[in-house]
């Protein structure tokens, strides 16, 4: 199942969304869709519209069809963060409009929440720089694959800045208080080997074989039921958040929505037949 869905014909984007942005591009190949921030020249450093191409992006995608999703940076990179340099073109000029810069923030923040929410499982496929809020939108997918030369910074201080894109909550939550505080405070920049040794990512690959590896487990991840992982992954999500006693609650209604789809009763005649499922969304 899982190579059938790898293999099905690429397509362009989602069908009948917009295009989000230029410098964003999104992609289906099967259930596996992939959302590229492609601008190379600065890093893939993101300007106000390109958050909002990101965050129009991932809300079509949560309505959409596609069952994995990988995150990634074209040309080497993965993200350079918030594009906070002088607008040295007419592209990044008009990416700029007259606002608030605590409405941009808030657009921003709504951007996490789109990759953060997403009912699809996203994982981020990081090359090259993670760094300031690039860092903050690995940590906001569920997984994170990186290359060897990979690097990863909080760099606001070093900008002056406080923590942004949900670092503050996002990132305590994978390391621990100690450790984020250390990160956030120093604006280190730390490699792929030390990200791993903090629990950042889940795996360190070559950088020749970080395309084929994210591909394999997008595809047992779209292999997967989508309304049980989706159930499983807004579980996770809350569970720093509520009681256990609101857990157990949450998986016995999560479980009566289970039992009722085709998809459990797909796997539970697998399992007699002594055969892999095959799920269907349903």
């Amino acid at each position: 199942m899982a190579s059938r869905i790898a293999s099905r014909r690429r397509q362009p984007s989602i069908p009948g969304a917009p295009l989000p942005h230029p410098n964003i591009h999104i992609e289906s190949a099967g259930a596996i869709t992939t959302v590229t921030i492609d601008r190379p020249r600065r890093k893939n450093a993101c300007t106000p519209a390109m958050w909002a191409g990101l965050r129009h992006g991932f809300r079509d995608i949560a309505e959409s069809s596609a069952r994995a999703v990988v995150l990634a940076g074209a040309g080497g990179d993965f993200c350079a963060g918030a594009d906070v340099g002088p607008a040295d073109d007419e592209e990044a000029s008009a990416d700029q409009p007259p606002r608030h810069r605590i409405d941009h923030m808030r657009d921003i923040a709504d951007t996490v929440m789109a990759i953060h929410d997403c009912p699809r499982p996203v994982i981020a496929k990081v090359d090259g720089v993670a760094v300031g809020a690039g860092f903050g939108m690995a940590l906001a997918a569920d997984m994170v694959w990186c290359s060897e030369r990979a690097r990863f910074s909080l760099i606001f201080a070093r900008r002056g800045l406080s923590l942004d894109f949900g670092t503050s909550w996002l990132l305590p939550k994978r390391i621990g208080l100690h450790e984020a505080k250390r990160l956030a405070f120093t604006g280190d920049i730390i490699g792929a080997s030390r990200a791993a040794e903090l629990g950042i990512v889940n795996e360190v690959v070559a950088a020749e074989d970080l395309d084929a590896a994210v591909d394999e487990m997008a595809a047992t991840l779209a292999a997967g039921p989508p309304i049980a992982l989706a159930n499983s992954k807004r579980f996770l999500n809350n569970a720093s958040n509520i009681s256990l006693f609101q857990a157990l609650e949450a998986e016995a209604l999560g479980q009566g929505v289970n039992f009722a789809t085709h998809d459990t009763k797909e796997a539970m005649r697998a399992f007699v037949e002594k055969r892999d499922p095959a799920f269907e969304g349903w």
